[in-house]
């Protein structure tokens, strides 16, 4: 109950918040007020070179800023147009392993589960897709550690074979309109809606149709 007031605190904010408002700052403050999730601010990249001003940075406009501070689930548009503004052109990122795991699949073999799944009637989250190719189906926490043994006990004995991979606490992913990496801007294959996006799906209900059809993509 509590949490479902939140929410809605958090719409009203939107609807009727600070007019210093960015299309970034909206954005950000959809994630967390409308969706109950963290949002961290995240480094850029153009020309192969990092935001974050390191030669060697292993992922290039796809990872944190140092030291930024966490926007927590529940955050107001004022409170993150002000914190917002000391990181201009951010990208938007998204802890995973709190509200949320990923399950992560090659983008043409996840547009036809999903549109499996959605012809089943079978319980779907918001789903993204990157420029380099990846969907993200967004699935209840504690996925990333449970898909070898789900994959398993589907029968699936290689499950790297299928390339499905589980992504859970530590990871981060670009959320839509942020460009990831400098390819171009995630995107929504689903985008979120109230009741799933903040209780998102068992894997287990979305995971064998996945594997279906990615083994089918790689057969």
């Amino acid at each position: 109950m509590g949490f479902t007031i939140g929410i809605n605190r958090g719409m009203r904010d939107i609807r009727s918040g600070s007019r210093r408002r960015t299309s970034d700052g909206t954005a950000v403050a959809e994630y967390t007020g409308l969706w109950g999730w963290d949002v961290v601010p995240g480094a850029r990249a153009s020309a192969g070179a990092c935001s974050c001003g390191r030669g060697d940075c292993p992922a290039p406009g796809a990872h944190p800023l140092d030291f930024a501070p966490v926007l927590a689930a529940g955050a107001t548009l004022d409170a993150v147009t002000e914190t917002w503004g000391d990181f201009p052109g951010a990208s938007v990122m998204l802890p995973v392993g709190r509200a949320f795991d990923v399950i992560e699949v090659a983008e043409p073999a996840g547009c036809r589960a999903l549109a499996r799944l959605e012809r089943m009637g079978l319980p779907v989250g918001p789903v993204a897709a990157t420029p380099d190719g990846r969907a993200h189906f967004f699935v209840a926490p504690g996925a990333a550690a449970d898909l070898p043994g789900l994959l398993y006990r589907m029968g699936w004995d290689d499950p790297d074979s299928l390339d499905l991979h589980g992504l859970g606490p530590g990871s981060y992913i670009t959320a839509p309109p942020s460009d990831r990496g400098g390819l171009g801007p995630v995107r929504w294959l689903r985008s979120p809606a109230l009741d799933s996006a903040c209780r998102p799906p068992e894997a287990r209900l979305v995971l064998g149709t996945l594997a279906y059809v990615a083994h089918r993509s790689r057969a």
